[in-house]
């Protein structure tokens, strides 16, 4: 019997690099509205995005794609990344910026242990943006264990909460 290979407990997905159509327009949804500051162009053709001073948490490029089409569905490809936004209030404030730009949502919902909007960005691709609640206050079942659900996230009483 092989025993499973497990990533140490400190490893985590360092970056996103996306395929776009258009640059300026992906940087505009990414930069404008989700917030991530640019942090390098790469010519016409790629930009880098991240926070907090990190070199970047997002790579756009068009290297491959430039005037391209989304996926069809019913192919594979990535389902969505997600964004974890430090607090409600953040969460709150790109959920504003979000509807000023009219961008239309795919859902949202209240999972337990977070509460997440789904999106796509300007070439199709799936967005989710989220908070964590704090680990003491995730729903556990009798036993202890992690009992999360889908239930509806009430974006008015969220968006109160923007600045």
């Amino acid at each position: 019997m092989t025993t499973p290979h497990i990533a140490p407990p400190d490893a985590r997905i360092g970056h996103v690099h996306l395929k776009v159509s258009d640059l300026d327009r992906a940087l505009a949804f990414y930069s404008d509205i989700l917030g991530f500051p640019l942090t390098q162009r790469y010519g016409r053709d790629a930009a880098f995005l991240g926070a907090g001073g990190y070199h970047h948490h997002i790579g756009l490029n068009t290297w491959e794609s430039k005037g391209g089409k989304p996926p069809a569905p019913g192919t594979t490809g990535l389902y969505h990344t997600a964004f974890l936004y430090p607090d409600r209030k953040a969460l709150a404030n790109v959920l504003k910026r979000l509807v000023e730009a009219g961008i239309q949502l795919d859902g949202a919902a209240d999972h337990g242990v977070s509460e997440a909007i789904y999106l796509r960005d300007p070439d199709g691709n799936g967005v989710e943006l989220y908070r964590d609640r704090d680990e003491a206050d995730w729903p556990r079942d009798a036993a202890g264990n992690l009992a999360m659900f889908n239930a509806h996230l009430d974006l008015h009483k969220l968006l109160s909460e923007a600045d």
